[in-house]
């Protein structure tokens, strides 16, 4: 928890952001019936019936020192879509980044075992002990 806590309290580096990561699975319901629209003395009335249009997944990257985050949702919650998320922010979000400093819990997803079964092993061993990211290994984040 101290490493934690000693990467927020760094400075501001654009060369070596910190992004906090999470994640969240949201269910998806859907109307059994048509709400009542809103009419002068109530509000819309919404019944409490809902049918179940399954599971989708938030993926949460925040860099709360510039104050910017960025929401991807998936249909699941793998290691390959973890992989892919981090790619695509250290690609698309990060690339000018000598090290993204990533804070995250430790879910089993966050480890580079995700990236070797996502990715070719070149491109996998690229990050993140080399070139672009520090993942906090069992760290409670939040």
């Amino acid at each position: 928890m101290e490493d934690v806590l000693t990467v927020y309290q760094l400075p501001y580096d654009p060369c070596f952001p910190v992004v906090c990561m999470d994640e969240s699975n949201k269910q998806l319901v859907g109307e059994v019936r048509a709400p009542i629209p809103a009419a002068p003395g109530h509000g819309q009335i919404l019944d409490h019936e809902y049918v179940r249009n399954g599971v989708a997944t938030l993926f949460v990257e925040v860099e709360p020192l510039v104050g910017r985050r960025h929401v991807a949702v998936t249909e699941r919650r793998t290691r390959q879509d973890w992989a892919q998320f981090i790619k695509v922010m250290l690609d698309e979000r990060y690339p000018k980044a000598t090290k993204v400093r990533l804070v995250m819990d430790n879910l089993n997803t966050h480890e580079p075992a995700s990236l070797y079964e996502t990715f070719p092993p070149a491109e996998a061993a690229a990050w993140p002990p080399g070139s672009k990211s520090t993942i906090p290994q069992n760290t409670a984040a939040g």
